[in-house]
Protein backbone atom coordinates (compact mmCIF):
# COMPACT_ATOMS: atom_id res chain seq x y z
CA UNK A 1 0.00 0.00 0.00
CA UNK A 2 1.56 3.52 -0.85
CA UNK A 3 1.35 6.92 0.58
CA UNK A 4 -1.06 8.14 -2.46
CA UNK A 5 -3.50 5.61 -2.25
CA UNK A 6 -6.90 7.05 -3.94
CA UNK A 7 -9.61 5.37 -1.21
CA UNK A 8 -9.67 6.12 2.33
CA UNK A 9 -12.21 2.93 3.16
CA UNK A 10 -10.56 0.31 4.92
CA UNK A 11 -10.82 -3.86 3.93
CA UNK A 12 -12.62 -5.79 5.61
CA UNK A 13 -13.82 -10.11 5.31
CA UNK A 14 -17.47 -10.99 6.15
CA UNK A 15 -16.41 -14.07 7.73
CA UNK A 16 -19.38 -16.21 6.27
CA UNK A 17 -17.01 -16.61 3.49
CA UNK A 18 -14.96 -18.49 5.56
CA UNK A 19 -17.73 -20.20 7.34
CA UNK A 20 -16.57 -24.25 6.30
CA UNK A 21 -13.21 -23.74 7.42
CA UNK A 22 -11.77 -26.22 9.70
CA UNK A 23 -9.76 -23.83 11.74
CA UNK A 24 -9.90 -22.25 15.31
CA UNK A 25 -11.63 -18.74 15.48
CA UNK A 26 -7.80 -17.37 15.89
CA UNK A 27 -6.33 -18.95 13.15
CA UNK A 28 -9.01 -17.40 10.82
CA UNK A 29 -8.54 -14.30 11.50
CA UNK A 30 -4.90 -14.81 11.36
CA UNK A 31 -5.53 -15.69 7.88
CA UNK A 32 -7.35 -12.79 7.08
CA UNK A 33 -4.86 -10.77 8.75
CA UNK A 34 -2.21 -11.94 6.45
CA UNK A 35 -4.34 -11.58 3.41
CA UNK A 36 -3.99 -8.02 4.04
CA UNK A 37 -7.63 -6.99 5.76
CA UNK A 38 -7.67 -4.32 7.95
CA UNK A 39 -11.08 -5.79 9.53
CA UNK A 40 -14.10 -8.75 9.98
CA UNK A 41 -17.82 -8.28 10.16
CA UNK A 42 -18.81 -11.03 12.26
CA UNK A 43 -21.96 -13.06 11.95
CA UNK A 44 -23.19 -12.66 15.30
CA UNK A 45 -21.08 -13.90 17.90
CA UNK A 46 -18.85 -15.85 15.69
CA UNK A 47 -19.80 -19.16 18.50
CA UNK A 48 -17.50 -17.26 21.05
CA UNK A 49 -17.85 -15.03 24.41
CA UNK A 50 -16.97 -11.71 23.82
CA UNK A 51 -13.49 -11.77 25.34
CA UNK A 52 -12.57 -15.01 23.36
CA UNK A 53 -13.30 -12.93 20.23
CA UNK A 54 -11.59 -9.57 21.92
CA UNK A 55 -8.49 -11.69 22.65
CA UNK A 56 -8.60 -14.03 19.50
CA UNK A 57 -8.74 -9.77 17.19
CA UNK A 58 -6.34 -8.55 19.39
CA UNK A 59 -3.69 -11.42 18.74
CA UNK A 60 -4.26 -10.80 14.75
CA UNK A 61 -4.45 -6.95 14.92
CA UNK A 62 -7.67 -6.90 13.85
CA UNK A 63 -10.65 -5.05 14.42
CA UNK A 64 -14.29 -5.50 13.99
CA UNK A 65 -15.96 -3.33 11.12
CA UNK A 66 -19.27 -4.35 11.77
CA UNK A 67 -21.48 -7.42 13.07
CA UNK A 68 -24.69 -9.31 10.82
CA UNK A 69 -26.87 -10.15 13.83
CA UNK A 70 -30.28 -11.90 13.12
CA UNK A 71 -32.99 -9.58 13.37
CA UNK A 72 -35.15 -12.12 15.70
CA UNK A 73 -32.22 -11.61 17.88
CA UNK A 74 -32.11 -8.19 17.99
CA UNK A 75 -35.56 -7.83 18.86
CA UNK A 76 -35.41 -10.54 21.13
CA UNK A 77 -32.17 -9.46 23.41
CA UNK A 78 -31.06 -5.86 21.82
CA UNK A 79 -29.46 -5.26 25.38
CA UNK A 80 -27.35 -8.49 25.22
CA UNK A 81 -26.42 -7.75 21.49
CA UNK A 82 -25.26 -4.91 22.06
CA UNK A 83 -23.43 -5.30 25.14
CA UNK A 84 -21.54 -8.32 23.33
CA UNK A 85 -20.60 -6.00 19.81
CA UNK A 86 -19.35 -3.31 22.51
CA UNK A 87 -17.51 -5.28 24.78
CA UNK A 88 -15.55 -6.43 20.99
CA UNK A 89 -15.42 -2.96 19.92
CA UNK A 90 -17.94 -2.87 17.21
CA UNK A 91 -20.27 0.06 17.09
CA UNK A 92 -22.16 -1.28 13.69
CA UNK A 93 -25.13 -3.99 13.79
CA UNK A 94 -26.85 -5.28 10.39
CA UNK A 95 -30.06 -6.78 10.04
CA UNK A 96 -28.14 -9.62 7.12
CA UNK A 97 -31.77 -11.32 5.81
CA UNK A 98 -35.82 -11.23 5.83
CA UNK A 99 -36.44 -14.68 4.87
CA UNK A 100 -39.73 -15.46 2.39
CA UNK A 101 -42.20 -15.32 4.98
CA UNK A 102 -41.15 -12.17 6.37
CA UNK A 103 -40.80 -9.86 3.25
CA UNK A 104 -43.47 -7.18 2.93
CA UNK A 105 -45.23 -7.42 -0.49
CA UNK A 106 -46.27 -3.52 -1.66
CA UNK A 107 -44.81 -0.40 -1.07
CA UNK A 108 -46.70 0.27 1.98
CA UNK A 109 -45.61 -3.22 3.69
CA UNK A 110 -42.11 -1.94 2.92
CA UNK A 111 -41.98 1.39 4.77
CA UNK A 112 -44.31 0.58 7.50
CA UNK A 113 -41.46 -2.88 7.73
CA UNK A 114 -38.97 0.42 7.64
CA UNK A 115 -40.52 2.30 10.79
CA UNK A 116 -40.20 -1.12 12.45
CA UNK A 117 -36.42 -1.07 11.57
CA UNK A 118 -36.44 2.68 12.30
CA UNK A 119 -37.52 1.92 15.89
CA UNK A 120 -34.76 -0.48 16.42
CA UNK A 121 -32.02 1.75 15.20
CA UNK A 122 -33.22 4.12 17.74
CA UNK A 123 -32.43 2.45 20.29
CA UNK A 124 -29.44 1.51 19.13
CA UNK A 125 -28.24 5.24 18.40
CA UNK A 126 -29.05 5.48 22.30
CA UNK A 127 -26.54 2.88 22.68
CA UNK A 128 -24.05 4.76 20.50
CA UNK A 129 -24.59 1.92 17.58
CA UNK A 130 -25.61 2.36 14.31
CA UNK A 131 -28.51 -0.03 12.36
CA UNK A 132 -28.03 -0.96 9.08
CA UNK A 133 -29.99 -3.24 6.82
CA UNK A 134 -28.29 -5.62 4.15
CA UNK A 135 -29.77 -6.00 0.90
CA UNK A 136 -30.38 -9.10 -1.38
CA UNK A 137 -31.99 -9.33 -4.67
CA UNK A 138 -35.33 -9.53 -3.78
CA UNK A 139 -35.28 -5.92 -2.12
CA UNK A 140 -34.45 -4.93 -5.89
CA UNK A 141 -38.11 -5.13 -6.81
CA UNK A 142 -39.73 -2.07 -8.08
CA UNK A 143 -43.16 -1.00 -6.62
CA UNK A 144 -44.06 2.36 -6.98
CA UNK A 145 -41.63 3.27 -9.24
CA UNK A 146 -39.09 2.86 -6.50
CA UNK A 147 -37.21 -0.12 -5.44
CA UNK A 148 -38.57 -2.02 -2.18
CA UNK A 149 -35.25 -0.95 -0.44
CA UNK A 150 -35.98 2.61 -0.93
CA UNK A 151 -39.31 2.05 0.47
CA UNK A 152 -37.66 0.60 3.46
CA UNK A 153 -35.43 3.31 3.74
CA UNK A 154 -38.13 5.81 3.39
CA UNK A 155 -40.10 4.25 6.39
CA UNK A 156 -37.64 4.42 9.20
CA UNK A 157 -37.25 7.88 10.94
CA UNK A 158 -34.46 10.21 9.77
CA UNK A 159 -31.36 9.55 11.12
CA UNK A 160 -32.27 5.75 12.39
CA UNK A 161 -31.19 3.54 10.30
CA UNK A 162 -28.47 3.13 7.34
CA UNK A 163 -28.20 0.27 4.11
CA UNK A 164 -25.12 -1.66 4.07
CA UNK A 165 -25.57 -2.17 -0.13
CA UNK A 166 -24.42 -5.14 -1.70
CA UNK A 167 -23.70 -4.20 -5.05
CA UNK A 168 -23.19 -7.89 -6.63
CA UNK A 169 -26.76 -8.83 -5.15
CA UNK A 170 -28.39 -5.17 -6.90
CA UNK A 171 -26.76 -6.13 -9.57
CA UNK A 172 -28.36 -9.43 -9.88
CA UNK A 173 -31.53 -7.86 -8.67
CA UNK A 174 -31.58 -6.18 -12.20
CA UNK A 175 -30.89 -2.41 -10.79
CA UNK A 176 -27.91 -0.43 -11.55
CA UNK A 177 -25.37 0.13 -8.29
CA UNK A 178 -24.31 3.34 -9.12
CA UNK A 179 -27.52 4.56 -9.32
CA UNK A 180 -28.30 3.44 -5.91
CA UNK A 181 -25.49 4.57 -4.30
CA UNK A 182 -26.06 8.30 -5.24
CA UNK A 183 -29.75 7.34 -3.98
CA UNK A 184 -27.93 6.70 -0.94
CA UNK A 185 -25.27 8.49 -0.62
CA UNK A 186 -24.80 9.87 3.63
CA UNK A 187 -27.56 6.78 4.24
CA UNK A 188 -24.54 4.37 4.36
CA UNK A 189 -21.31 3.43 5.90
CA UNK A 190 -20.38 -0.29 4.58
CA UNK A 191 -20.81 -1.74 1.08
CA UNK A 192 -20.44 -5.07 0.04
CA UNK A 193 -17.77 -5.93 -2.26
CA UNK A 194 -18.47 -8.91 -4.25
CA UNK A 195 -18.23 -9.86 -7.94
CA UNK A 196 -20.48 -11.87 -10.36
CA UNK A 197 -19.13 -14.43 -13.03
CA UNK A 198 -19.78 -13.96 -16.96
CA UNK A 199 -23.18 -16.24 -17.65
CA UNK A 200 -22.42 -19.99 -17.06
CA UNK A 201 -19.20 -19.53 -15.82
CA UNK A 202 -18.30 -20.48 -11.92
CA UNK A 203 -21.68 -22.48 -11.66
CA UNK A 204 -20.45 -24.11 -8.45
CA UNK A 205 -20.36 -21.59 -7.11
CA UNK A 206 -23.02 -20.17 -7.14
CA UNK A 207 -21.87 -18.11 -10.23
CA UNK A 208 -20.02 -15.73 -7.67
CA UNK A 209 -16.42 -14.64 -8.63
CA UNK A 210 -13.19 -13.37 -6.71
CA UNK A 211 -13.33 -9.23 -6.47
CA UNK A 212 -12.17 -8.22 -10.12
CA UNK A 213 -12.51 -11.63 -11.54
CA UNK A 214 -15.92 -11.21 -12.75
CA UNK A 215 -17.67 -8.46 -14.35
CA UNK A 216 -18.70 -5.46 -12.30
CA UNK A 217 -16.87 -2.14 -12.81
CA UNK A 218 -14.67 -1.83 -9.65
CA UNK A 219 -12.67 1.07 -10.91
CA UNK A 220 -16.91 2.93 -11.22
CA UNK A 221 -18.17 1.27 -7.88
CA UNK A 222 -15.17 1.92 -5.71
CA UNK A 223 -15.00 5.42 -6.34
CA UNK A 224 -18.59 5.69 -5.81
CA UNK A 225 -19.14 3.40 -2.97
CA UNK A 226 -16.73 5.88 -1.40
CA UNK A 227 -17.88 9.36 -2.21
CA UNK A 228 -21.56 8.07 -0.99
CA UNK A 229 -19.84 7.43 2.60
CA UNK A 230 -18.74 3.77 2.56
CA UNK A 231 -15.82 3.63 5.58
CA UNK A 232 -15.84 -0.23 4.85
CA UNK A 233 -15.40 -2.52 1.91
CA UNK A 234 -16.66 -5.52 3.15
CA UNK A 235 -15.44 -8.33 0.76
CA UNK A 236 -17.68 -11.20 0.64
CA UNK A 237 -17.95 -14.65 -1.35
CA UNK A 238 -20.98 -16.88 -0.84
CA UNK A 239 -20.11 -19.90 -1.87
CA UNK A 240 -15.93 -20.26 -2.77
CA UNK A 241 -13.94 -23.36 -3.25
CA UNK A 242 -11.48 -22.26 -2.22
CA UNK A 243 -12.64 -19.58 1.12
CA UNK A 244 -8.67 -18.40 1.86
CA UNK A 245 -7.77 -18.63 -1.53
CA UNK A 246 -11.08 -16.24 -2.60
CA UNK A 247 -10.31 -13.62 -0.06
CA UNK A 248 -6.40 -13.16 -0.80
CA UNK A 249 -7.09 -13.02 -4.76
CA UNK A 250 -10.00 -10.54 -3.67
CA UNK A 251 -7.74 -8.39 -1.55
CA UNK A 252 -4.44 -8.63 -3.91
CA UNK A 253 -7.33 -6.97 -6.76
CA UNK A 254 -8.38 -4.33 -4.41
CA UNK A 255 -5.31 -3.33 -3.02
CA UNK A 256 -3.97 -2.81 -6.42
CA UNK A 257 -6.67 0.05 -6.47
CA UNK A 258 -4.77 1.74 -3.74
Amino acid sequence: MTDAKPYRARLAVQLYTLRNLELPLEEVLKEVAAAGYAGVETVGTQGADAETLRRALEASGLVVASSHVALAELERDLKGVLAFQKAVGNDTVVVPYVGPGERAEDAGAWRAFGARLGALGERCRDKGVTLLYHNHDFEMALLDGKTALEHLLDGAPEGTLGIELDLAWVVRGGRDPLQLLETFSGKLTRVHVKDVAPAGENEDEDGWADVGYGTLDWQSLLSAAEAAGAAWFVVEHDAPKDPLGSIRRSAAYLKGRW
